[in-house]
C-alpha cells in the first residue's frame, strides 16, 4: 500500500488543503488502480510516422471563426533602409495578403506595422508577420524575409554588442564570424541550414529550430573568444555520424574533438628597471611618498575655496594647452626653415685656417712629361 493511498491529504494544522486543491486522496481498501502509462501496444504509433511533422493550417481548422480583437505589431527601421523598403514593399504586401494580414509602411515616422483582419484564420500568421518586419529592419532582403511565413522556418535575432565591452575587441570578434571573404559564415550556413546575416550590433538568423540553436551557440562562444572554426569542425563530424545508422543510439563524445584552452603565463615587466647594485646600502626604508592632500597643503591649494580651486585647475589646463600648442607650431614651422647655404666665394674650413695662420697652400709639383714617359 502506498503512502499516498494510506493517508488523507490534509494540509497544515490538520485541515483539508482547500486553498491548494479542491480534492483529497482517500484510500479505498482492496482497490488498486493499475498504471497504464506508456504500456501496451499502440497500433497507430509506427516507425514511419513523423511525430515532428507540422501539418498546414487551413481555414477549416479554425472552428471558432474570425478573431474577436485585432492584433498588431509595429517595428521601427533606420533611415538608410527607407529607399529599399519603399521599393520592396509591394513584394511584402503580396506575401502577407496570402495569409490575410494587413501591413502599412510609414516613411514619415519610420515605422512598419502589421495587423490582423477579419479574414485572418491562422493565429500564428501575425507572429510570423511580426518576424518579417523585424528581419526587414535588420537589413535582411525582402525575398529572404518572407520565407519566414513558411512552416518549419523560424527566426532569431542575436544581440552581440553587450557581450563585449571593448569596441575594438568587439569588431575583431564580429569579423571572426564572417571569416576571410565570408568563408566561415558560408560554412556555418551550410552546416546549420540557416541564413545568417551579421549587421551592426546584431546577428539575424533564419532556418529550422535546431539550426538556430547551433547558430546562437556559435555566435555566443565567438563573442566569448572561442573561434567558430572549432564549432564548425564539431558540426562536420556530427553530420558524418548522422549518416551511420549503427551509431544512432550511441554516445558520440569519443568522436568529437576536445580543444583545451591554452593560457600562456607572461611575466609582468616593470616600466622602469633600476640597477640596485649601484645604490648604497641603507637599513632604513625609503621615505613615504606624499599623498595628493599633502601636496595640496604644501602648495596652498587645499585651503582655497571651490571656485578658486576650479580657477586654478583651469589655469593649469590652459598653461598645458598653450605649451602644447607652441610645441606643435614649432614642429610645424621646422619644415619651412631654409637650410644655411654656402656662398660661392666661401672658403673651406681647412683653407680658412691656413689663411688665419698666414700660410699659403703648397702647390703640387707637376711632373715633367719626360718623367711620365719613362715610367
Amino acid at each position: 500500500m502506498s503512502l499516498r493511498g494510506r493517508y488523507l491529504d490534509l494540509g497544515a494544522y490538520g485541515r483539508p488543503p482547500l486553498a491548494r486543491s479542491t480534492f483529497a486522496l482517500v484510500h479505498v481498501p482492496g482497490f488498486n488502480m493499475p498504471s497504464t502509462h506508456n504500456k501496451g501496444d499502440k497500433p497507430w504509433d509506427t516507425e514511419d510516422v513523423d511525430k515532428w511533422k507540422i501539418d498546414p493550417f487551413s481555414p477549416n481548422d479554425n472552428i471558432a471563426g474570425p478573431f474577436a480583437e485585432e492584433s498588431s505589431f509595429a517595428v521601427l527601421f533606420p533611415k538608410y533602409r527607407e529607399v529599399y523598403l519603399k521599393q520592396a514593399w509591394p513584394l511584402v504586401t503580396r506575401a502577407l495578403d496570402k495569409h490575410h494580414v494587413a501591413c502599412t509602411l510609414d516613411l514619415i515616422e519610420g515605422c512598419m506595422t502589421v495587423r490582423t483582419t477579419r479574414k485572418t484564420y491562422d493565429p500564428a500568421a501575425i507572429l510570423n508577420a511580426r518576424d518579417v518586419i523585424r528581419l526587414l529592419s535588420r537589413s535582411v532582403p525582402a525575398p529572404q524575409a518572407v520565407k519566414i511565413l513558411e512552416d518549419g522556418v523560424a527566426a532569431d535575432i542575436i544581440k552581440i554588442r553587450s557581450l563585449v565591452r571593448n569596441k575594438e575587441r568587439f569588431v575583431k570578434r564580429r569579423q571572426r564570424i564572417l571569416g576571410p571573404n565570408g568563408s566561415t559564415l558560408k560554412a556555418l550556413e551550410l552546416l546549420t541550414q540557416c541564413y545568417v546575416l551579421v549587421q551592426g550590433n546584431t546577428v539575424s538568423a533564419m532556418g529550422p529550430y535546431q539550426g538556430l540553436k547551433e547558430v546562437r551557440r556559435v555566435v555566443g562562444d565567438c563573442m566569448a573568444n572561442i573561434h567558430p572554426i572549432y564549432h564548425i569542425k564539431e558540426l562536420m563530424i556530427k553530420r558524418e555520424l548522422m549518416k551511420d545508422p549503427e551509431l544512432a543510439n550511441e554516445n558520440w563524445e569519443r568522436f568529437l574533438p576536445h580543444f583545451k584552452k591554452r593560457t600562456l603565463s607572461k611575466r609582468r615587466k616593470p616600466l622602469k628597471v633600476s640597477d640596485k647594485s649601484k645604490r648604497p646600502y641603507t637599513p632604513f626604508p625609503p621615505p613615504q611618498e606624499k599623498s595628493k592632500v599633502d601636496l595640496q597643503i604644501e602648495s596652498g591649494e587645499y585651503f582655497l575655496g571651490k571656485q578658486a580651486k576650479e580657477r586654478a585647475a583651469q589655469e593649469r589646463r590652459e598653461d598645458k594647452q598653450r605649451a602644447k600648442q607652441a610645441e606643435k607650431e614649432a614642429k610645424r614651422e621646422r619644415d619651412f626653415v631654409p637650410p644655411q647655404e654656402q656662398s660661392s666665394g666661401a672658403m673651406s674650413k681647412k683653407k680658412r685656417k691656413r689663411a688665419d695662420e698666414g700660410k699659403t697652400e703648397p702647390k703640387k709639383k707637376k711632373r715633367r712629361r719626360e718623367d711620365i714617359d719613362e715610367l
